[in-house]
């Protein structure tokens, strides 16, 4: 089976990986530290419940704890809500995380794809959208919605999302909103759908969040889902596995819940190192789109990349760089890629590399 994602270093020999958006500094201290002391109860079963870390997590996000529920990454619990609800027919926007469409293709839902245009940078307007689904002939029962999206990077602030949410309700259109890039924004709170879970009005939401990128913690495995909805919450319990979050991770995740200070200097970082790789690769003859997540989204422009697939995948490679090629998101092709945020001297090698490939096709 053919890798689908970034940060496949087991398949590709690299020394520069820049596929994953992973936090750029590294998993916090007290994380590890975390890690290492939960190692010597590893003989115990895990809580099943995570009872603890969901009780902090209530808290981080002043929400009731049982409207939260953990997972084995936030993609486990995409296939796990997919499952409790079982829609007959789901729209999702193209480009978009893959994950989704997988997820409901195993409940064999129908799902009817809302395309973005390249005109209007891949950019979602929320009112165009909910004017082409009372339009369509189509009655969905679920929407995904990927805010930051990704690949794009592109962030609907709250107030756009407020009407969205609004017409889910009316509706009854379970909306699963994944905001696991979230914390990557200058301005997260501007940009999330948890003010209107914590007023309570919105109980046929989904939000998803994880550990995994902010706290660079993607080897790990935790994700986690909020939802006023008891019903699904109650159907997810019943179809997961019971130890599905192990000790370690709740206890990395407790841990990450406390490094208040990590987040704000990755996001400061971000901000300044997002800024700096979109001038480079602009200055290099990319057209580079406004990702304001901590990743980039860019189109190699060169005559030759229309004519060679994933031509620059290809050029990073032999220099032992990855990067992630999307050309498989739905409304894609070869010449569309993905970069992580690094730290300015890692930044710096990247660029080093890639203006000697465009200087040896000349």
């Amino acid at each position: 089976m053919e890798y689908q994602h970034g940060g496949d270093i087991y398949t590709n020999s690299v020394t520069m990986d820049y596929s994953a958006n992973i936090n750029p500094l590294g998993v916090p201290a007290g994380v590890r530290r975390a890690v290492c002391q939960a190692a010597d109860q590893c003989f115990c079963y895990p809580d099943s419940q995570s009872a603890s870390l969901r009780g902090k997590l209530a808290k981080f996000h002043e929400i009731p704890m049982e409207t939260i529920i953990c997972g084995n990454g936030a993609a486990d619990l995409i296939f796990q809500v997919v499952t409790a609800v079982r829609p007959k027919e789901a729209l999702l926007i193209a480009p978009s995380f893959l994950e989704y469409e997988q997820a409901l293709r195993s409940v064999s839902c129908g799902i009817t794809y809302y395309e973005l245009k390249e005109e209007e940078e891949f950019a979602l307007r929320e009112q165009e959208l909910i004017a082409w689904i009372e339009e369509s002939s189509h009655s969905f029962q679920m929407i995904f919605l990927c805010n930051p999206n990704n690949p794009t990077g592109f962030a609907l602030k709250k107030e756009q999302l407020h009407p969205l949410l609004d017409y889910c309700r009316e509706k009854r259109i379970f909306l699963v909103l994944d905001e696991c890039f979230n914390e990557f924004l200058e301005d997260p709170h501007r940009h999330s759908a948890l003010e209107f879970l914590r007023k309570g009005s919105h109980e046929q939401v989904f939000l998803l969040k994880a550990f995994t990128k902010i706290y660079a913690m993607a080897g790990i495995r935790l994700g986690y889902g909020i939802c006023k909805d008891s019903t699904v919450l109650e159907k997810i319990h019943q179809i997961r596995q019971p130890w599905s979050v192990s000790s370690i991770a709740q206890a990395a995740g407790e841990a990450a819940l406390e490094e208040t200070a990590y987040v704000e200097a990755a996001r400061s970082l971000i901000a300044c190192e997002r800024e700096y790789l979109k001038d480079n690769l602009t200055a290099l003859g990319f057209r580079v789109y406004d990702s304001k997540a901590n990743y980039i989204f860019f189109k190699d422009l060169r005559t030759e990349a229309l004519q060679e697939e994933k031509l620059l995948y290809r050029q990073l490679l032999v220099k032992k760089v990855l990067i992630r090629s999307c050309a498989n998101y739905r409304g894609l092709d070869g010449t569309f890629y993905r970069i992580c945020v690094k730290q300015r001297e890692e930044n710096e090698a990247f660029l080093s590399v890639l203006k000697s490939i465009l200087t040896e096709r000349k």
